[in-house]
């Protein structure tokens, strides 16, 4: 079975958060630039990634937005 990616942002914090399937704990590794990519740290299955300062790197959020974003998930180690 496919796992479901979820998108939420949250306005007051200007954060962006995906999760792959359920969001769950995990481990959180910086990628630079207030990006980061989180980690199941029991099995290194990505899953998720954060964006912070969502709104200051695209100026207005108020319509609809592209992001340029290519993300190439596989198991780390």
């Amino acid at each position: 079975m496919e796992k479901m990616t979820q998108l939420f942002y949250d306005v007051e914090s200007d954060v962006l958060y995906l999760s792959i399937g359920e969001p769950r704990a995990a481990i959180s590794q910086e990628l630079g630039d207030d990006v980061l990519l989180r980690v199941d740290s029991q099995t290194g299955e990505v899953v998720g990634l954060t964006v912070m300062n969502l709104a200051a790197r695209f100026g207005s959020l108020n319509s609809p937005q592209s992001l340029p974003l290519e993300i190439n998930l596989h198991k780390l180690g």
